[in-house]
């Protein structure tokens, strides 16, 4: 008989990794789709190449100053409430372990262990690192993994200024009469791609992700669009 197979990943480590990828498209994502919202208003009001390389660049600059700030203050924050619920936990452990060792015990056995097979597991692990013990089954937490703000800040700042790049480019290079379009397909085409790659990495049906993406970037274009051509028309 042969050994069964098992395709599918474990570990919390690709867990936390496919969490870095998806945050790393939805970063692009956001780039792409509030810079391209941003030139192609602006190019309904103007042809200046000078005034849409202004217009993406402080976009750009400000987006991924903005997304990268407040995931440093969100990680942040979760790393805050981490470290105290680690300390809070060793102070119990030091001054109620029997109480912790019965806590330890109630949780594995409902997880489905008997009451013995949980008794002895507390005690196993108890002994060979209870913070690590209490800090996996109680708070789901990794003391050797917690959040770090600065790699999540950076992470979107790169993440953002890819995607906003796309737009950006498209935007400027290509010949007044060819940018529109250009930008247009380059951004559906990008948006196509991220919510594709969003679904995949969350195990779903890439179809409706696919439509969605390119619908919302779609339809930020054809309001700021409109918008910037609206207040051009009318000398603004």
């Amino acid at each position: 008989m042969t050994e069964p197979t098992h395709d599918e990943p474990h570990g919390g480590a690709l867990g936390s990794r496919l969490n870095w990828l998806r945050a790393a498209v939805l970063g692009a994502n956001d780039g792409i789709v509030s810079t391209a919202g941003l030139v192609v208003g602006v190019a309904g009001a103007t042809d200046s190449r000078s005034a849409l390389l202004t217009a993406g660049l402080a976009g750009l600059l400000a987006g991924s100053m903005s997304m990268a700030a407040g995931e440093y203050v969100s990680v942040s924050t979760q790393r805050d409430s981490e470290m105290a619920a680690l300390a809070m936990e060793k102070r119990e452990l030091r001054e109620q372990p029997e109480v912790e060792l019965r806590e330890l015990t109630d949780l594995l056995q409902a997880r489905g262990l008997s009451r013995d097979v949980a008794r002895e597991a507390a005690e196993q692990l108890t002994e060979r690192d209870a913070l690590r013990a209490h800090a996996s089954v109680e708070l789901g937490i990794n003391p050797d993994e917690l959040t770090n703000p600065w790699h999540a800040a950076g992470a979107s700042f790169l993440a953002f200024t890819v995607g906003a790049l796309l737009p950006l480019l498209a935007i400027v290079l290509p010949p007044a009469a060819w940018r529109l379009g250009v930008t247009v397909l380059s951004v559906l085409a990008a948006l196509v791609l991220t919510g594709w790659s969003s679904a995949r990495l969350g195990a779903a049906r890439p179809g409706r992700a696919v439509l969605r993406n390119a619908a919302g970037g779609a339809l930020a274009m054809a309001v700021t669009y409109a918008a910037g051509s609206l207040l051009g028309a009318v000398g603004v």
